[in-house]
């Protein structure tokens, strides 16, 4: 049986203009590979405004179980980068866990 993403995990943060386009390469090499052989599913997305950059990424995951495993123990729990607060302009504090609905409004 195929497993379905019932859960989605989505991690904000935010550059300078400047260091925007070094933060997207090194987020997705060191960051977003290892995400990608972990969870059901991966989204990246950069929205430039004025003065700032932000990133978020998106997993989808079966449940908080294999969340769990992936963030060691507490689902909640950040991953910062080796380097992000080389690049970020603050490190996030929390990510923002969210249920799935299904058509009928059902959770995943």
């Amino acid at each position: 049986m195929e497993k379905r993403p019932t859960i989605a995990r989505i991690w904000r943060g935010r550059t300078r203009p400047e260091v925007a386009d070094s933060y997207q390469a090194y987020n997705y090499e060191v960051g977003i590979k290892p995400l990608i052989e972990k969870a059901l599913g991966v989204q990246t997305f950069r929205e430039d405004r004025d003065g700032e950059s932000e990133f978020m990424t998106i997993s989808y995951w079966e449940n908080f179980e294999a969340m769990a495993r992936f963030t060691g123990g507490d689902p909640d729990r950040i991953h910062h980068l080796p380097r992000d607060a080389e690049f970020l302009i603050e490190l996030p504090e929390h990510v923002q866990i969210l249920h799935l609905l299904t058509r009928d409004g059902v959770t995943g």
